[in-house]
């Protein structure tokens, strides 16, 4: 007989298997692959990795790179496998019996991080529109007593976000550790990285995954107090990434500037299709800051068949009892999102 840990059989997953749709706008994903001119010069630099290495030299070269566009130290940086592992790490090196207090809805591995560092996962609920009130998460954080707090701004799946000012105010007002999840700021543009120098507490994680599409490249960073990153990083495996990734992004990061126009397409197409979702008096579309929408109605899992029928993919929470009758949309082209606009309005207009 296998003897597994305790509890792992309770331990939740993520779902993780994707289908190759015609239209893929499910995974929050870039809807385009690298810049030419980026794969041209990527593809050059893999020529030179050493395989036989261990990737130090990739690693500490990227990590100089960010540490230089931000103003601080390298020490105060962590590199890991998307900002999924980097969360993953903070959740360990705070949990341990500990409570970690995140919004719901919000990423849906808070819940199954905490449970892996054997943690007290404490949900803070947001409102009915999915905004934070920030008070009430300071009251909260402080009442459970936590180790960890953890904020996605702007937050997936809802798409809706914070002021710096807001961020501040937390960070401020707690006193234990502030993890700051910023996947998505890219498409934001306001981020809270500039008060790590004034607040020892906060940690900010962001990832290449994105806006700059390397979501199947797995790369990801953490900013802090040096001390704290040196605490953290206690909890990584030597050369846990490989150089391969680590190659790629350092061009990618070299060769941000190229990624600018998409990631500008990408927020006007995402106005463009608010605009039009919103005219829609059967729906409700809700405000983002990221690289996606989130629509909610009454019919949503005879929309979702509809779509799929179609081809399209996006996702549905059907099993989350906060996001009920809720869809996320990601933003493709302007020809994919025309055509999910398109099928959207055929099922509305047929069920008048």
């Amino acid at each position: 007989m296998l003897n597994y840990r305790t509890d792992l059989e309770k331990m939740p997953s993520y779902d993780g298997v994707e289908k190759d749709y015609k239209i893929k706008v499910n995974a929050n994903e870039s809807t385009l692959n690298l810049p030419p001119l980026v794969t041209e010069r990527v593809f050059n630099r893999l020529s030179h990795v050493s395989f036989n290495r261990y990737p130090s030299e990739e690693y500490y070269s990227l990590v100089e790179q960010i540490a230089k566009n931000f103003s601080v130290a390298p020490e105060q940086i962590l590199l890991g496998n998307g900002s999924s592992e980097i969360i993953e790490k903070i959740f360990y090196a705070f949990g341990g019996g500990n409570k970690i207090v995140y919004p719901v809805p919000s990423f849906s591995m808070y819940k199954i991080y905490a449970k892996a560092a054997e943690a007290e996962g404490v949900e803070f609920l947001l409102d009915e529109k999915f905004d934070l009130d920030v008070e009430k998460f300071i009251v909260q954080v402080k009442n459970s007593g936590a180790n960890l707090a953890v904020i996605c701004n702007p937050n997936n799946p809802t798409g809706n976000f914070l002021t710096v000012a807001q961020v501040e105010k937390i960070a401020s007002s707690i006193d234990c550790a502030f993890l700051l999840d910023e996947a998505y700021i890219e498409f934001y543009g306001q981020t809270a990285v500039g008060l790590v120098k004034k607040y020892p507490n906060l940690i900010v994680a962001r990832t290449f995954s994105k806006a700059y599409g390397l979501a199947g490249a797995r790369i990801g960073y953490m900013i802090a107090n040096s001390e704290v990153a040196k605490m953290i990083g206690k909890t990584f495996m030597p050369y846990h990434m490989n150089s391969l990734s680590l190659a790629t992004a350092d061009i990618v990061y070299q060769m941000r500037d190229e990624f600018v126009p998409r990631i500008q397409m990408l927020i006007a197409e995402r106005e463009r299709m608010f605009e039009r979702l919103k005219k829609f008096p059967a729906l409700e579309v809700f405000p983002s800051k990221t690289n996606f929408l989130l629509i909610r109605l009454p019919k949503a899992d005879a929309l979702n068949n509809y779509l799929e029928s179609l081809d399209i993919g996006v996702r549905f929470f059907s099993a989350s009892p906060v996001l009920g009758n809720c869809l996320r949309i990601s933003i493709g082209t302007r020809p994919e999102n025309d055509e999910v606009f398109d099928a959207i309005k055929n099922f509305l207009e047929a069920e008048q």
